[in-house]
């Protein structure tokens, strides 16, 4: 007789697999790959434990796994990733949506308030933060660019899924490159990449083998490259009230302090993340 696999029998003895292969977390991969084969939100598994799967569920199943002991992002798999609690899809044209990046979300939506508020996303990736934003507040408007068309595609579709795509224009670009140079934005946040080039030796291979690398590398032994593009430029493009938030690496918040207090005393500071990591860069226009 044909062994029977039960949802409860395949997450646990994909679990031990995942956990053989040094996965961070198996339990949550197993389940989230299970989920998306039997078209199920994961917590239904917890009710269908006795539910054996049929020979075509089990094998899709197999088939996603393997992708997954391969070392590909659960995400990329299954084509999803949640992020501010709205749902995006991510393909590997894009960085998958990262919780901390919430942080900048926050600060944004704080600085905003309830006003109208023209809003630019610079290397917007998957709408990610730029879908958040205009989610929360119907006042605000955003400009996504990114200079990868294929990433732009990914964040229109995301913006129509999450029903905000006739307040965000998408725009292919790097950097300011078509704007003139006039503080139109109350708002400039950005995302930018910050991965140093020692750093990309040594990333895991999820991130390594199959996120796109130009999202990833910031440029330079500290990854900062990028980052000082956007300090040198973004004066131009914001209004004297306005601010710039953009996300930062681990330990660049202490290289970037020196250089900002020269010239910019007493209007930024760095905010924290979850895990007490200074993240984002807030910096204040000239008439705040």
């Amino acid at each position: 007789m044909e062994e029977q696999w039960t949802v409860l029998k395949v997450v646990q003895w994909t679990t031990e697999y995942f956990k053989a292969k040094g996965f961070e977390q198996p339990r949550a991969d197993a389940e989230v790959l299970l989920a998306h084969v039997l078209g199920m939100e994961r917590v239904q598994l917890y009710l269908n434990y006795d539910k054996p799967l049929s020979p075509e569920e089990l094998a899709g199943f197999r088939g996603l796994v393997r992708r997954r002991a391969a070392y590909e992002p659960t995400q990329y798999i299954t084509g999803k990733q949640e992020f501010w609690s709205l749902d995006f899809e991510v393909t590997p044209a894009v960085l998958i949506p990262r919780p901390e990046t919430e942080v900048l979300v926050e600060k944004a939506l704080e600085i905003a308030g309830n006003k109208p508020s023209l809003v630019l996303d610079l290397g917007t990736g998957s709408g990610a933060i730029a879908v958040a934003v205009a989610y929360e507040r119907s006042t605000i408007r955003v400009i996504a660019a990114d200079k990868s068309w294929p990433a732009i595609e990914v964040a229109r579709k995301n913006a129509r899924r999450n029903g905000v795509a006739e307040r965000i224009s998408f725009v292919v670009t790097d950097l300011f490159d078509p704007f003139e140079s006039m503080p139109l934005f109350d708002l400039i946040v950005s995302n930018p990449p910050y991965v140093s080039d020692e750093e990309l030796l040594d990333l895991a291979p999820e991130i390594a083998n199959y996120e796109p690398r130009c999202a990833l590398r910031g440029g330079g032994k500290q990854g900062l490259a990028l980052i000082r593009k956007i300090l040198e430029r973004f004066h131009s493009h914001l209004k004297p009230e306005g601010s710039l938030l953009m996300e930062i690496g681990l330990g660049q918040a202490e290289i970037l302090e020196a250089g900002l207090s020269l010239d910019l005393a007493g209007r930024f500071e760095f905010i924290e993340d979850y895990s007490g990591i200074k993240r984002v860069l807030h910096i204040r226009g000239k008439g705040v």
